[in-house]
C-alpha cells in the first residue's frame, strides 16, 4: 500500500495518546511504511510558536480559535499534504476535532464560526475538506484523566481548567464522534495499556492499514 494515510489521535491529556502514537509509528515502520509523526497545535516552526502562545498567554476565545486555525493552516500546507503526497502514514496528535471540543464546547465558542474556519483552512482545490482518514478518540472520564495527570507536570492554560471544563470537552468529542461515525473510532482509554493497544490495532487491521496484529511495543510492557 503506497497511498498516504492520515490518522489523528484525540482525547484529553491523561488519556494515554502519546505512548500509543509512538507505538503505532513503530508498528507501521516495521511493515515498511514511511511515517510522519506530528502534533497540533504545532508541527512547523510557525505553528510551534503559535502553540506556545495558545498554551501560555491570556487571550479571548476568538483569538484562541484564530491562532489554532492559523497554526493548522501552516501545518497542513508544510507538513501534512506533502507527507501524504509522498505516501506517508501521517500520525497527528490532535487535529480539528480538538478545536471543536476545546474551543467550541469547552470555551463555549460559536460552533458555526469554527465550521466556517474549518472550511477556509481545510478546503482543498478539489472541493473536498481535508479530514483524517481515521480518528482514534481515546475516550476517558475526565476525573480519571485528572488523577493520572496529578503532579505529572506544571499545567498549561488548558490543563489547569476545572473538571467541569473537561466534562464539556468530553461532550464535544462525543458530538463529533456521533456526527462522523465512519471516521472516528472510540477507544476505551480506561482499560489497561495492552487492551487499549489491541483496540486501536484491531481498528487499523479492519481498514487494511496493518496487515497483521502487531506485537505490543516495549513502551507498553508496564501495567
Amino acid at each position: 500500500m503506497s497511498k498516504g494515510v492520515f490518522i489523528s489521535f484525540e482525547g484529553v491529556d491523561g488519556a494515554g495518546k502519546s505512548t500509543h502514537i509512538q507505538g503505532l509509528a513503530d508498528a507501521f515502520r516495521q511493515q515498511g511504511r514511511k511515517v510522519t509523526l506530528t502534533r497540533e497545535p504545532g508541527g512547523t516552526p510557525l505553528a510551534e510558536k503559535l502553540r506556545q502562545m495558545v498554551l501560555n498567554d491570556a487571550m479571548d476565545p476568538l483569538t484562541e480559535a484564530l491562532l489554532m486555525f492559523a497554526a493548522r493552516r501552516s501545518h497542513i500546507q508544510e507538513v501534512i499534504l506533502p507527507a501524504l503526497a509522498e505516501g506517508h502514514v501521517v500520525l497527528c496528535d490532535r487535529f480539528t476535532d480538538a478545536t471543536f471540543a476545546y474551543q467550541g464546547h469547552g470555551r463555549g465558542f460559536d460552533l458555526a464560526v469554527l465550521s466556517q474556519l474549518e472550511q477556509w483552512v481545510q478546503g482543498q482545490a478539489s472541493g473536498d475538506l481535508l479530514q483524517p482518514d481515521m480518528t482514534l478518540w481515546f475516550a476517558l472520564d475526565p476525573a480519571i484523566a485528572a488523577e493520572r495527570l496529578a503532579d505529572a507536570r506544571v499545567p498549561d492554560r488548558f490543563e489547569s481548567q476545572p473538571l467541569a471544563f473537561f466534562a464539556q470537552v468530553h461532550a464535544g468529542y462525543l458530538a463529533r464522534a456521533e456526527a462522523a461515525p465512519h471516521r472516528m473510532v472510540r477507544i476505551d482509554a480506561a482499560q489497561s495499556r495492552h487492551q487499549v493497544w489491541q483496540q486501536l490495532t484491531q481498528a487499523l487491521v479492519r481498514r487494511g492499514w496493518l496487515s497483521i496484529m502487531v506485537a505490543t511495543p516495549t513502551a507498553l510492557n508496564t501495567p
